[in-house]
């Protein structure tokens, strides 16, 4: 079964806590490098500051996107490791179609919702859905006291795309 992978990482490590910057959704879209140095793989150019015909450079808008390069099902995964913020009460986030309005239309999926622990906010995501080439998706998060949006930095952050190109559609 034919599988077309982009994985995307980004590490406080090497470009420093990424700061939030909520949309009008009330939701921070994830930035990726472009760069290899953050362990990222993309051989089919899902993650390319070229596509979907705009120009991107990290840590614009658009270098949260992955850009399927194939119709199919995928399985998207997400981590992210948020900075320490006793402000904050809940995380969330979400998987979003289309999350700059660039093609379709933005449709979010699989939202998430969780309180905070006593430890790190440390959190794993996955969800599935069918992906097109022309409709890019992102990877959106929150952190709220309340009814208040927080800007809690993160420190790490993957994005996952794995696309099984053979779907057979009735």
């Amino acid at each position: 079964m034919p599988v077309a992978v982009c994985s995307l990482k980004f590490e406080s490590a090497h470009s420093g806590a990424q700061k939030i910057v909520y949309d009008s959704d009330g939701y921070h879209l994830v930035r990726f490098p472009y760069a290899a140095a953050e362990e990222s793989y993309d051989p089919w150019k899902m993650h390319d500051p070229a596509a979907g015909g705009g120009a991107s450079k990290y840590p614009d808008a658009r270098s949260g996107l992955i850009w399927p390069s194939h119709d199919g099902w995928a399985t998207l995964s997400a981590l992210l490791y948020w900075a320490p913020d006793s402000r904050a009460t809940e995380y969330r986030a979400r998987f979003v179609r289309d999350p700059l309005n660039l093609s379709t239309r933005y449709d979010s999926t699989a939202t998430t919702d969780i309180s905070a622990t006593g430890g790190g906010q440390y959190r794993s995501y996955t969800w599935q859905m069918f992906v097109h080439p022309g409709t890019p998706v992102g990877f959106k998060i929150s952190a709220r006291a309340g009814d208040t949006k927080i800007a809690v930095p993160i420190t790490l952050a993957e994005f996952k795309m794995a696309i099984h190109t053979d779907v057979i559609r009735p």
